[in-house]
């Protein structure tokens, strides 16, 4: 990171005008940081809500034509009734088409009955832009780091809360982002921000972005095009998907 963007983020966080969460509460993947509480967040969604109409829909149940493998080919993912599957080991996904600011729904359940622990249990992620991931993972009773389980800012920012529900239930995302702005030179003019909510419940509240999300590592942000496609991670866990949706905020 230039001195220019250090500059720019230290006087953003310092002045907390973006966001409740100012800073990652902890070093990274610290199994000493204190886990966010647990909560009931009550029951799933029995069947997708219909997006609004201005929504860009990704995924309605049927066809995943909005989606591509990161070579552009085909997705190599399973396609079923009402949801797609991860593959596992065939490979991430992204969308052909691509955003800046946006509204993204999406529904998710992990692999029913759950296997294995820790990061090992129904691990994927949602990457906007390719770059800034929130994690899904199997939470449920199931002890990780605090910044790398469900609705975390994967590496910098645990959930406020554990919203998680039981693996093989449907569960919500609903997510603000506002992607990172920079200047001519490439300098760091405004920091990314998420607001994410877990099934219906306020889990990261307008948070600044520290860089790109990473794992034992917090890379400095670099200059990047002001729309790249959304990406789903292949983290080797048939993770499903149905009802995701895109209201495009910038113009």
């Amino acid at each position: 990171m230039s001195r220019c963007q250090t500059l720019a983020l230290a006087a953003l966080l310092a002045a907390g005008r973006l966001g409740a969460q100012a800073a990652p509460p902890c070093s990274q993947h610290d199994r000493d940081c204190p886990p966010p509480r647990v909560i009931d967040a009550g029951p799933g969604p029995k069947s997708p809500v219909p997006p609004p109409s201005d929504a860009v829909v990704l995924f309605g149940g049927r066809e995943i034509s909005q989606w591509r493998s990161l070579d552009g080919g085909p997705v190599p993912w399973r396609v079923a009734k009402g949801y797609f599957e991860i593959v596992p080991g065939s490979g991430s996904i992204q969308t052909a088409r691509s955003f800046g600011d946006v509204q993204l729904h999406l529904e998710w359940s992990t692999p029913f009955p759950p296997e294995g622990r820790d990061q090992d249990r129904g691990n994927s992620g949602v990457v906007l832009m390719g770059r800034y991931e929130v994690q899904i993972l199997d939470s449920w009773a199931n002890p990780t780091y605090p910044d790398g389980e469900a609705a975390a800012v994967y590496g910098q920012y645990p959930p406020l809360v554990d919203a998680s529900r039981p693996a093989g239930e449907w569960q919500t995302y609903d997510i603000v982002f506002r992607r990172p702005r920079f200047g001519s030179r490439g300098e760091l003019l405004s920091p990314a921000r998420l607001t994410v909510f877990h099934n219906g419940v306020l889990v990261q509240d307008n948070v600044i972005l520290t860089g790109p999300t990473g794992h034992q590592r917090r890379p400095p942000y670099e200059a990047h095009p002001d729309r790249l496609p959304l990406l789903l991670q292949d983290h080797q866990h048939a993770v499903r998907f149905r009802n995701i949706w895109v209201r495009e905020l910038e113009r």
